[in-house]
C-alpha cells in the first residue's frame, strides 16, 4: 500500500487510470505539487513564521472578515462600530474556505481550518488492485476572552473501491506542539481525541473527534503582555494490515496552527473577572485586516479614499516622495499596533507638520476638518518612523485633511478593530488594511 498526501479537493486518479502506464507517477506528481515544503499559512506572525516555510500562496479568506451574522466591517460600520469578529466555524464552512486548492482558511483570528487528503493505493503482486481515501480536516477555535483553544478533526470522504482490506488499515491522529516560545511552557489538554490508533472504519463511523489546548498565564513573556506562542501541528500516520505490501509516504502533516495566549493590560479580560488564573484570552497568530469603506453613506468615506489614493496612486499624495509605497497592503509589509504614547503623539505631529506645510497653517478650516495620515499614528510605521527607525524612509507616509466627522469614524473603527481582534503592541503582531467599495 502506498500513501499520498494530496489538497482537500485536488482531482485525484481513478483506480483504472492508475493501472496504466504512468498512472502510478503522475499520482506522485501531484502529491509533490503546490509547495510541497511550505508548513504555514502565508499570513502568520510573530516567532511561529521563522519556524518552518511560510507558504508564498494566500490562504482561503471569507469574503468579509466580520460577525458571525455574516456582515462585513464595511456594513457594520454605518454606526462606526467594528464588528465581533467570528469565533465559530462549521465543518462545512471550513471544506467550503479550504475548495479545491487551498490548504488554509482563515475566518478571523479565532476560527482557522486546515485540510489534507491522504490517498491510498493498495497492491497484490506489484499491481494496483484498490484504493481508499480520506479527507482530515482541523478546525481551531476560541471562544471569547477565553485561553482555551478547540482543535476539531473531522474525518470525512472515506471512500474504497476494488480490493482493499480498510477494516485492518489502522490510522494514529497527533495534535502535536513541537515548539513554544518561551520555551518550557506547560499546556493543559482536553478533549477525546484517540491516543491509539483506529482503523479506518472505525473513523469513518465517528467522523469527529476534539482536542482542547490550554496554556495558563504568568509563563509568557514580554513583561505584564505575558505572550505565549506555539505552533501546533496535526498529523497523520497509516499502519497497513497484515498480507499488504507497504510502501510510499504512509504519515502526513496538515498545515501547522500558529495559537497564542496574552494578558494585556490594554486588552479585555486582563484580570480574569477577579481569577488571576483566567486572565487574557487566547487567539491566533494571523494577520487580520482592517476594511474601510468609500461606499455612499459610510462614516469613514473621506478616509477610506484618502487611502485608496495611498495605496494606488502614492505619487500623488503629500508629502512628496519619490518611490513611495506605504506597508499594509500585503502579508510581508504589515503594520504593527504601537502603544506607547509619546511616539504616537510624535506621529500626530510629524503627520500635522506635513498638512500644515501643503494646506497652511488653516487646514483645518476652522476646525471642520483634521489631519488624516497613513500608516496610522498608532502604528509603528507612522509618520515618526524615521526618528525612532535609522533604517526607515523619510516621508513614506500619506497625509490629507478629511471632515472631522469621517476622521472619527475611522478612528472609532481602528481602537476596536485593535481590541477585538486582541493586536498586542510591536513587531510580533500585524495588521493589513483593505478598502472596499
Amino acid at each position: 500500500m502506498e500513501s499520498y498526501v494530496l489538497p482537500v479537493g485536488a482531482k485525484k486518479p481513478t483506480l483504472e487510470e492508475l493501472q496504466t502506464e504512468g498512472g502510478i507517477a503522475r499520482l506522485q506528481r501531484l502529491a509533490e505539487s503546490g509547495e510541497p515544503a511550505a508548513r504555514l499559512a502565508a499570513e502568520t506572525v510573530g516567532p511561529a513564521a521563522s519556524f518552518a516555510p511560510v507558504a508564498e500562496q494566500t490562504s482561503g479568506f471569507a469574503q468579509s472578515e466580520g460577525a458571525e451574522s455574516g456582515e462585513g466591517a464595511a456594513d457594520v460600520a454605518a454606526g462606526a462600530v467594528y464588528p465581533e469578529p467570528a469565533r465559530t466555524m462549521t465543518y462545512e464552512e471550513c471544506r467550503n474556505g479550504l475548495g479545491t486548492d487551498k490548504k488554509f482558511f482563515i475566518k478571523s483570528r479565532f476560527a482557522v481550518c486546515s485540510g489534507a487528503t491522504f490517498l491510498q493505493t493498495w497492491f497484490r503482486n506489484n499491481r494496483p488492485v484498490g484504493e481508499s481515501m480520506f479527507n482530515v480536516r482541523t478546525v481551531g477555535t476560541i471562544a471569547a476572552n477565553s485561553r482555551e483553544i478547540k482543535f476539531q478533526y473531522y474525518f470525512t470522504e472515506m471512500q474504497s473501491t476494488g480490493q482493499t482490506a480498510t477494516a485492518g488499515m489502522k490510522i494514529t491522529t497527533n495534535g502535536a506542539m513541537p515548539k513554544s516560545w518561551p520555551t518550557g511552557v506547560k499546556y493543559d489538554h482536553g478533549g477525546n481525541l484517540p491516543k491509539a490508533a483506529k482503523s479506518f472504519d472505525e473513523l469513518k463511523l465517528a467522523r469527529t473527534y476534539l482536542h482542547t489546548v490550554n496554556a495558563k498565564p504568568g509563563q509568557g513573556s514580554s513583561g505584564s503582555t505575558d505572550l505565549i506562542f506555539t505552533v501546533y501541528e496535526p498529523s497523520i500516520s497509516i499502519t497497513a494490515p497484515a498480507g499488504w505490501r507497504l510502501g510510499g509516504a504512509l504519515s502526513g502533516k496538515l498545515f501547522m496552527l500558529a495559537p497564542r495566549w496574552d494578558a494585556a493590560s490594554y486588552l479585555a479580560n486582563s484580570t480574569g473577572g477577579g481569577n488571576p488564573a483566567k486572565k487574557g484570552a487566547a487567539t491566533f497568530s494571523y494577520l487580520p485586516t482592517l476594511a474601510y469603506s468609500t461606499k455612499a453613506g459610510a462614516p469613514e468615506r473621506a478616509v477610506a479614499e484618502h487611502l485608496r489614493t495611498a495605496f494606488t496612486k502614492p505619487g500623488d499624495t503629500k508629502p512628496e516622495m519619490a518611490a513611495k509605497k506605504v506597508p499594509g497592503q500585503a502579508a510581508k509589509e504589515p503594520l504593527h499596533r504601537l502603544v506607547d504614547p509619546k511616539r504616537k503623539e510624535d506621529n500626530r505631529k510629524a503627520a500635522v507638520k506635513q498638512c500644515k506645510r501643503y494646506w497652511g497653517d488653516n487646514y483645518s478650516q476652522g476646525a471642520t476638518r483634521e489631519c488624516d495620515e497613513y500608516p496610522f499614528a498608532t502604528t509603528y510605521e507612522g509618520a515618526a518612523q524615521p526618528d525612532y527607525d535609522g533604517d526607515a524612509k523619510k516621508f513614506n507616509f500619506s497625509v490629507k485633511p478629511v471632515a472631522k466627522q469621517d476622521n472619527g469614524a475611522a478612528g472609532s473603527l481602528l481602537l476596536g478593530f485593535y481590541a477585538k481582534n486582541r493586536l498586542v503592541d510591536g513587531l510580533e503582531d500585524g495588521f493589513l488594511v483593505q478598502i472596499t467599495a
